[in-house]
């Protein structure tokens, strides 16, 4: 639940979707804030503002990275448990929220000016992305403790 907290402190404090999941977690794995914060910055607004994988779900995944991942070539077994963790997360995420694109949790396609001023007028950003942020925190809290 920490986790969650410090995720969505993080959103509304100005940082994107991918930056407050990422940096939420980081710090367990031995990177600090401001070093997961800059790593993240160009996946929000479903990478790069374009829409396409919520930017929650790619912190995530990244923080699924730290946990399982291989940092060696040798290393032939974290490459498939790290996969699988993936689809895990991806397909718990669906169960919440049907989708993990960007365009489709929050019903308009921000990658163009006219889709975004239309977020920002309707308050997408404010009302459903950190409920979006504080979905995928829970979700990734309960798959790696």
């Amino acid at each position: 639940m920490m986790h969650v907290k410090k995720a969505s402190d993080l959103f509304s404090n100005g940082f994107n979707c991918s930056q407050s999941v990422f940096a939420a977690f980081a710090n367990d794995y031995g990177l600090d804030e401001a070093q997961a914060l800059k790593l993240a910055c160009g996946l929000g607004g479903g990478m790069g503002c374009t829409a396409r994988t919520c930017g929650a779900v790619t912190g995530a995944l990244l923080v699924l990275g730290l946990k399982y991942g291989s940092s060696r070539a040798e290393d032939k077994d974290s490459k498939p448990l790290t996969y699988r963790k993936v689809r895990d997360f991806i397909e718990e995420f669906e169960k919440r929220r049907a989708s993990i694109e960007c365009r489709r949790l929050i019903g308009t396609d921000i990658s163009s000016p006219k889709g975004f001023a239309e977020a920002t007028e309707k308050k997408l950003f404010k009302t459903i992305c950190p409920q979006i942020v504080e979905d995928a925190a829970d979700i990734l809290g309960k798959m790696i403790l």
